[in-house]
């Protein structure tokens, strides 16, 4: 449900921007110039950038990169988080609570704001820095913006009562139409899009800053996202290097013998070379590229014939906003090894499986279309629904009708989203076999197996 900013009616306000990647600052920049952040006339703008990843000084900062000077306009300043808390990690620190008002004249006295109000926009509020930034201005109205897959989630852990009911809305990229957030639900915030216009003609001005290659008069190569997920525990890095190779084979399969593979940043080199090895004996003409630039780059400079990854933002990027073809690859296993299963990757993890076509399978890759906002609204959101419902039970316990709907229409094809053990733990549809379905609600059942229970905990003791 879309909502008009409405500015104090005080004194000027300092708006404060914080922002970890360049894409999260594309979506900014769009909500900006889309006026979702009231007149700039009205507010002092400071952007705040972070590098979240685990050795940022091997990095090159946000603001240092190709392009940032098509963003920092928007800005009336520019502060490195990093450098500001140093030598803690942004990822990791913090103020203790009893020290927030402290570190609150720090920043006003560094970032010369005196004691005008400020606001605060920042990415997951679950995380650092952006709890760190609501901490420090605890008194402060707080919105949130989401430049992925994963507001369409649950919150992924239950927020302080203070921090959750100063914040004001959530705005997020239209990637699947049709589909709205559950993230912050909790809190009664209103979900508003970021016009997918402005935020294209955003990437557009930073593909003419970037330095990678354009058409060449040869045929669209097929373009393979890495996303690193071994750093985040959910594969080995040999499984990633083996899921890569899959993504390789999939597109040559397909006809794509010029094929593009964008790493992650932080992977490590010699992945790149493995993918090498492997083109070289598929007879694949690969491209590497190790220059630190958006997928949506090169969506705008390659037109690629089709993008493939696992459970990547960027795939719905491509084929919402580019229109673009898209394939993913090992969807199946992750949704069986992911854990706990809360683990906030799994809602992303879930759309891409469901909505799009495996790159394995020839003709769902040739004859798939991107739903329709209708047919978005049907049975994709009520599976997005049981599964979040699953995931946080207490957080959005207003979704138990819903899910319980979903899963009693769909019992033959539960076990792709949903672990049996988890349905049990809640009590949901599927849990057990049909002819079994009487014993939660026997009250005898139930009483014999309390007494079970009693004499157990009794013998071990």
């Amino acid at each position: 449900m879309s909502g008009m900013y409405t500015a104090p009616v005080s004194r000027s306000t300092t708006q404060i921007f914080s922002a970890c990647t360049q894409y999260a600052a594309a979506t900014l920049v769009a909500a900006l110039r889309a006026g979702q952040f009231g007149p700039r006339s009205e507010h002092r703008r400071i952007l705040v950038v972070s590098d979240t990843s685990p050795s940022p000084e091997l990095g090159t900062p946000l603001h240092r990169r190709p392009g940032f000077e098509k963003l920092e306009s928007e800005f009336d300043t520019v502060h490195s988080w990093n450098d500001f808390i140093r030598p803690f990690h942004p990822a990791g620190w913090s103020p203790r609570e009893q020290d927030a008002s402290l570190w609150e004249r720090a920043v006003r006295r560094a970032w010369h704001l005196g004691d005008e109000p400020v606001e605060i926009a920042c990415e997951s509020i679950q995380a650092n820095p952006s709890q760190a930034l609501a901490v420090i201005f605890g008194d402060s109205p707080v919105h949130i913006y989401a430049d992925g897959l994963m507001s369409y989630g649950p919150t992924r852990s239950k927020l302080d009562q203070l921090v959750g009911t100063r914040i004001r809305r959530l705005l997020h990229l239209d990637l699947v139409p049709g589909l709205r957030p559950l993230l912050l639900t909790e809190f009664g915030v209103e979900s508003e899009i970021v016009p997918t216009d402005v935020f294209l003609k955003v990437l557009d001005e930073l593909a003419g800053s970037a330095d990678v290659p354009g058409p060449d008069g040869g045929p669209a190569p097929a373009l393979l996202l890495g996303q690193y997920l071994s750093t985040l525990g959910i594969l080995t890095p040999q499984q990633e290097e083996d899921l890569h190779a899959r993504m390789l084979r999939g597109a040559v399969a397909l006809g794509h013998t010029r094929v593009v593979f964008k790493p992650h940043p932080s992977a490590p080199a010699h992945w790149a070379r493995s993918l090498e090895q492997e083109a070289e004996r598929l007879g694949a003409d690969l491209t590497v590229l190790d220059s630190p630039v958006l997928a949506e780059t090169l969506f705008e400079t390659m037109r690629p014939a089709l993008v493939v990854g696992c459970f990547s933002t960027a795939l719905l990027t491509a084929a919402s906003f580019y229109g673009l073809p898209v394939a993913r690859v090992g969807t199946g296993p992750l949704l069986e090894r992911l854990a706990p299963y809360q683990n906030s990757n799994r809602i992303p993890l879930t759309i891409v499986d469901a909505l799009l076509p495996d790159l394995e399978d020839t003709s769902a890759v040739t004859e798939w279309s991107l739903p329709s906002a209708e047919e978005v609204r049907g049975e994709p959101t009520g599976l997005v629904s049981a599964v979040g419902y699953a995931m946080q039970p207490q957080i959005q316990a207003a979704l138990r009708p819903e899910a319980e709907r979903y899963l009693t229409g769909h019992r033959d094809n539960l076990w792709r989203y949903f672990k049996r053990r988890r349905l049990t733990a809640l009590g949901l549809p599927g849990a057990v076999p049909a002819q079994l379905a009487f014993i939660p609600r026997n009250a005898t059942v139930r009483r014999i197996a309390r007494k079970a229970r009693t004499l157990k905990r009794a013998a071990a003791g």
